[in-house]
């Protein structure tokens, strides 16, 4: 005779999926918050953001003869643990849109609208709510819609208290203003625009070299975010690894129409980053001396006895942005981007796409 296992006691509905680790009534309460803050991102291109199932965007048509969308999916990285560590949520929103701007301006796009995604185990609807308060001010910084997102509660697939958090982003340009670097060639003129530090990039190797977020207890990992070693001028660890990755829209703008290329120095540091905008028969010769690297990246370098090679295929070193323009285009050029620097130039054909010249043990 088969026996059937005996029945368990009735659990009140949505007891039994938050003790599996997944609070609906809590997801509905965080749900309430949001259309307060898409809002503020919504221009006259949205019908619909948040509520429906999917968001819906009006292409704009008027002042286009030929419109491209551009669009890109990206993440900040483990840079998520020590703004989690420092209690700074709301800085991974700058992170993930600085990026996703970045990478869409590098054709010559603007942005239209984003949608985030967060995935996490434990978030507090405070914590989640700062994650997309985040992200709708750095939005309405760059004038992009936050069109809307998920909030995914994962628990068995992150740690309690982890998350990640992705962006995606669809911008528009002209298409016979997409900027491709075709017309790249020899003599051109290479103009770097200064990073406000690591940005997105290079943090699972910064962090095991400063021992943060590598598996000590959390007052630890705070404790030496507050340290303030002597390179770093009196900045605090926390300060100069924290800093929000810089969107280059604005200062880019203005000076698009004579670009060739635009380079985004992230995951790959500068050797993998600016072949990608190279055609054929060109090598980028860039000079390391033209600029400072940021303090932060000597720490890194002499804790982590890193060299010089493997700093700038990881880091970005202190560049965000590498723009290729005609040499008679240089001096306009620059003399708009004040805080740009003459790094380098286009050279014929040196037996590789990118080569880092004078660098320094």
């Amino acid at each position: 005779m088969s026996q059937h296992p005996p029945e368990r006691p009735h659990e009140p509905s949505g007891r039994a999926y938050a003790a599996a680790g997944v609070d609906l009534a809590a997801r509905r309460a965080f749900a309430e918050r949001l259309p307060e803050l898409l809002a503020r991102t919504r221009g006259p291109g949205v019908l619909a953001d948040a509520g429906p199932f999917s968001g819906l965007f009006r292409v704009p048509v008027a002042g286009f003869r030929e419109p491209v969308l551009a669009a890109s999916a990206d993440g900040i990285g483990t840079k998520v643990k020590l703004n989690a560590a420092a209690g700074r949520l709301d800085l991974c929103g700058a992170d993930i849109v600085g990026h996703s701007v970045n990478d869409i301006l590098t054709c010559g796009a603007k942005p239209l609208f984003f949608l985030d995604y967060i995935a996490g185990n434990g978030l507090t609807n405070e914590q989640k709510t700062a994650l997309v308060r985040g992200v709708a001010d750095a939005c309405a910084a760059v004038g992009c819609a936050l069109l809307g997102g998920e909030t995914a509660d994962m628990p068995d697939v992150y740690p309690p208290g982890e998350f990640d958090l992705a962006g995606f982003i669809v911008g528009i340009v002209e298409r016979d203003r997409i900027i491709d670097g075709r017309s790249i060639a020899p003599g051109d003129v290479l103009i770097g625009l200064p990073s406000s530090g690591l940005h997105t990039n290079g943090y699972s190797l910064a962090r095991r070299v400063l021992g943060l977020a590598v598996g000590e207890p959390l007052e630890e990992t705070r404790r030496r975010l507050a340290e303030r070693p002597p390179e770093l001028g009196g900045e605090t660890l926390g300060d100069a690894l924290l800093r929000p990755h810089r969107a280059y829209l604005a200062d880019l703008d203005p000076v698009l129409d004579r670009v060739k290329g635009i380079a985004h120095i992230t995951g790959g540091g500068f050797p993998e980053n600016l072949r990608r905008i190279l055609p054929e028969g060109v090598t980028a010769s860039i000079d390391t001396r033209a600029w400072e690297p940021l303090p932060i990246f000597r720490l890194i370098q002499a804790r982590g006895r890193i060299v010089a090679e493997e700093m700038y295929e990881v880091f970005n070193m202190g560049i965000g942005m590498v723009i290729a323009v005609a040499p008679e285009d240089a001096d306009p050029v620059a003399a708009a981007l004040p805080e740009g620097a003459v790094i380098g130039r286009i050279e014929p054909w040196r037996g590789r796409p990118v080569e880092l010249a004078n660098l320094t043990p």
